[in-house]
């Protein structure tokens, strides 16, 4: 029997083969290989488990979905199997009969023998334990296990809880052995993690064990298994693995993983979750609350462009934590650490209450700020603001974090009620070249590369490194890697880590180089970069928004799309800008990918939002904006969550700031409301219903978590416009989502193609480098602040360079260099990596390394590079990342 199944984008067509056979005397047919556990779940049997999960491989770890079993002998008659077997390992065959509990008395009693077994040491601290109340050891003891206990010896005990790193927790005694949290590490998320120590009764999950690990306390050993990324053995003189030195330990103390490492991981989170008893545990929601004490509500996650389900449990009125929400099209069920522990910041101590105004004094100097009525700021907001308009003009900054929702205000505001198209969502390094890309090849059309599509294409990463960056990304490519269907190529300067554990493979590329690299793909002299477009035909090409500044860099991306008939994706950092971007807050686009430079796109929108007409100069963009706020050039500014230090100019955008009449909607006191003349506080993303973007082009709404009377940014503009005499109609949510209905997508002339030349990269001297430099996914963002647990699973910041670049300047590997600037110097540990010479990597914003604003320059630049002194480097433990 045969049946067509779609696979697993549901575009495949591919025919699979089926199995019969009989479940609790009910025949079923499954696909050719389906576990038994699956085929019982279809028929809506419950077979109690622990180990299964049905995005790990199969372990039968736990035994406790033992079934009774009968196979048709080769002449078809049926014998049982002697013993039951494990139905989370066993593959379902032709002519089969499988008893479950529910009517195999042999099964039930096994059932009850192995829950036995696993509660002889368990613990019975179920109303003290994290997991009680959602535990499914508590709730398969009461349906399949005995009424009494018979052992009466004293329980295994450990010392607890044994810190994993400074977020995960682990009470061993709790433990069952499942191996969950050590098969995601290895499976999903490729970290090493705590294995199984010792046998029989004395394993357990714990610490590196040198013995155990083929090593004594002498170090007389040199091989170490599973040490190295790719899987070979890692050796080193003496025979100890590298703790001290590894410069991916976490800032904050770890235990040592199964390599010798402290273990450091982005996904360590996820094990807390899979856990089925409670043995790992997180530090920050840790004897907190009970499970039946939480309300749940579904969300999306607001970290970055990936939009992965989120479960926010409250109670209240306060989050007291979030989990990861099962959505198989994007995060699957899991989710980036970043995502599941740094919600504190939207309840930190410097959370805005209330509408704050600054006074002027008799000569016109700015006062203090201080509380005021909703009445009277806006009425004192909405006078500046006419003035401005009036004048010099008001720039519009909502920054990379609104919601669509509210990202749809600012651009309405600013055409409609101030006039301009002086509006750049942009909070970081921009250019007009990455202007035009979006304009052309991303904006308004919808979805074309899917997560799924990750999974089974050669993929080419392109000033973008997934694992920082990109999250849930990583864990899809790895996923596809793994499975045989994807290939990962990166242009790169260095391969990270993350780029080691998709089993990637590096495009050498020193920062200003990557156009020549990807025009020279497909080169037939050169049998790495031909051997590449023979894979990437067809393929994806995943470009990061750090390619903005690197000159040619998207439109040699979009000619090599063109030339392989790959498909292109774009990948911003931040969950607002994809929304941002379709509802048009760029000063040459207008919603739905409209140009600003088109009369009919004008006419068009001016006709759906009622107007007689609309500015028709391209705007500026943000560092424009910034330089006419200082020059004069513009008298107003309306600032959405826009963080000074992650602009280009820091010091630029201060001065801005200073010098113009500034409206800020924040959630939190900033650098910006700090010289802010208006701040109007806005509700965090748990206290508003809205919608993200994703990187894909996939909206993904959510709903309100918590009651609140603060208010989403687009019904303050919209009270804001009204002040103004303007009706932005944009006073609900549903006034928003018949707004963007209304519009759609534009379907007429789209913005030409960039096609900017590249330039020859800078030739730095003998102790000069170019610096390259990326976000870390955890690092000194604000949207981490409040999250002390979580700072210290952050990588640890260091300076990457070549060996080359090391001997020219007398740096050994983990002594201290100094990168600097005529505005300031970093000092932290060399790491030397294979990258290429007269280059040097610092992290963008890490504890000890903020590279825009202490040395004011971004990747690209010409740095000096010279030895340090220990006492140049500040510690990092405990610090706030």
């Amino acid at each position: 029997m045969t049946s067509t199944t779609t696979g697993a984008a549901g575009t495949s067509g591919t025919v699979v083969p089926e199995v019969t056979f009989t479940i609790d005397d009910v025949e079923v047919s499954v696909p050719k290989g389906t576990l038994v556990i699956r085929a019982a779940e279809q028929l809506g049997i419950q077979i109690p488990r622990f180990c299964d999960h049905p995005l790990l491989k199969p372990a039968g770890a736990c035994r406790q979905c033992l079934v009774e079993v009968a196979m048709p002998d080769r002449e078809g008659n049926l014998r049982p199997m002697p013993k039951p077997q494990a139905s989370c390992t066993l593959v379902a065959t032709p002519g089969m009969v499988v008893h479950t509990q529910r009517t195999s008395a042999v099964a039930d009693k096994a059932q009850h023998g192995v829950m036995e077994l696993l509660l002889i040491n368990h613990p019975l601290d179920c109303p003290t334990c994290d997991k009680g109340g959602e535990c499914p050891l508590q709730n398969q003891a009461m349906s399949n296990g005995r009424a009494t206990s018979r052992f009466v010896d004293a329980k295994r005990t450990f010392a607890k809880p044994l810190a994993i790193s400074t977020q995960i927790l682990l009470d061993r005694e709790r433990c069952i052995l499942c191996q969950r949290c050590t098969r995601f590490s290895n499976e999903i998320a490729g970290d090493q993690f705590i294995d199984l120590q010792q046998r029989g009764a004395r394993q357990q999950i714990g610490r590196f064990d040198p013995a155990v690990l083929g090593f004594d306390g002498a170090g007389q050993a040199t091989v170490f298994a599973g040490a190295e990324d790719d899987g070979t053995p890692y050796t080193r003189a003496g025979g100890m693995p590298p703790v001290d030195e590894s410069p991916e330990r976490p800032i904050g103390p770890a235990a040592l993983d199964a390599s010798g490492r402290p273990f450091s991981s982005y996904f360590s989170g996820n094990t807390v979750q899979i856990c089925p008893v409670g043995a790992l545990t997180g530090a920050s929601y840790r004897f907190r609350s009970r499970p039946f004490d939480l309300a749940s509500t579904p969300s999306i996650a607001e970290h970055d462009s990936n939009g992965s389900a989120i479960r926010v449990d409250h109670r209240r009125g306060v989050v007291m934590r979030r989990l990861a929400g099962e959505d198989p099209v994007v995060n699957e069920e899991w989710l980036t650490d970043k995502d599941r522990f740094a919600f504190t910041w939207q309840t930190a101590p410097d959370r805005l209450t209330a509408p704050l105004v600054r006074d002027r004094t008799d000569d016109g100097a700015p006062g203090e700020l201080r509380e005021a009525s909703w009445a009277e700021a806006l009425t004192v907001a909405a006078e500046g603001l006419a003035a401005a308009r009036d004048g010099a003009g008001v720039g519009v900054l909502p920054g990379g974090r609104p919601t669509m929702e509210d990202a749809y205000a600012y651009a309405k505001l600013a055409r409609v009620a101030l006039g301009t198209n002086d509006v750049d969502h942009r909070a970081r390094p921009h250019s007009a070249e990455e202007e035009a890309f979006l304009g052309h090849a991303v904006a308004g059309r919808g979805i074309d590369v899917t997560f799924a599509d990750l999974e089974r294409s050669a993929v080419l990463l392109v000033g973008f490194e997934p694992e920082d960056e990109g999250g849930v990304v990583f864990l899809r490519l790895r996923k596809g890697v793994l499975a045989g269907a994807t290939r990962v190529f990166s242009v790169a300067p260095f391969a990270t880590r993350g780029l080691r554990r998709v089993r990637g493979t590096l495009l050498p590329a020193a920062p200003g180089t990557e156009p020549e690299v990807l025009d020279a793909i497909g080169d037939a002299e050169d049998a790495e970069l031909a051997a590449a477009a023979e894979a990437l035909r067809g393929g994806v090409v995943l470009v990061g928004e750090r390619m903005a500044t690197v000159p040619g860099a998207l439109s040699a991306a979009l000619r090599l799309a063109e030339r392989l008939g790959a498909r292109l994706a774009w990948l911003p950092r931040r969950a607002g800008e994809r929304g941002a971007l379709e509802v048009g807050t760029l000063p040459t686009l207008l919603p739905g990918g409209r140009p600003v430079a088109d009369g009919a796109a004008r006419a068009d929108l001016a006709a759906a939002w009622g107007v007689e007409s609309l500015p028709s100069t391209p705007g500026r963009d943000l560092t424009a904006i910034l330089t006419g706020a200082v020059s004069g050039g513009l008298a107003a500014l309306v600032v959405g969550g826009v963080d000074p230090a992650d602009l280009p100019d820091p010091d630029l955008a201060l001065r801005a700031l200073e010098q113009t009449f500034v409206v800020s909607l924040e959630v939190r006191a900033s650098a910006v409301t700090e010289r802010a003349d208006v701040v109007l506080p806005v509700a965090p993303p748990a206290e508003k219903p809205g919608t993200f973007v994703t990187w894909e082009g996939r909206p993904r709404p959510f709903a309100q978590a918590l009651t609140s009377t603060a208010l989403p940014d687009h019904r303050v503009l919209h009270a804001l416009a009204g002040r103004l005499g303007v009706d932005l109609g944009l006073g609900t949510l549903a006034a928003v989502h018949g707004d963007l209905d209304e519009l759609g997508a534009w379907d007429g002339v789209r913005a030409d193609a960039p096609d900017m030349a590249y330039s020859e990269p800078p030739t730095p001297g003998a102790d000069q480098a170019v610096l390259a430099s990326w976000h870390l996914l955890l690092d000194l963002g604000r949207c981490q602040d409040g999250e002390a647990f979580l700072a210290g699973t952050a990588p640890r910041p260091v300076a990457r360079l070549s060996s080359e670049l090391a001997a020219r300047i007398g740096v050994d590997d983990g002594a201290p260099v100094t990168v600097s600037t005529d505005h300031g110097s970093i000092t932290l540990p060399a790491v030397i990596t294979p990258m290429p010479d007269a280059v040097v990597w610092l992290p963008v914003s890490s504890p000890g390394s903020t590279v825009r604003t202490t040395l004011r320059v971004d990747a690209g630049a010409v740095v000096t590079v010279a030895p340090g002194t220990t006492t140049d480097v500040e510690p990092t433990d405990g610090e706030q990342a």
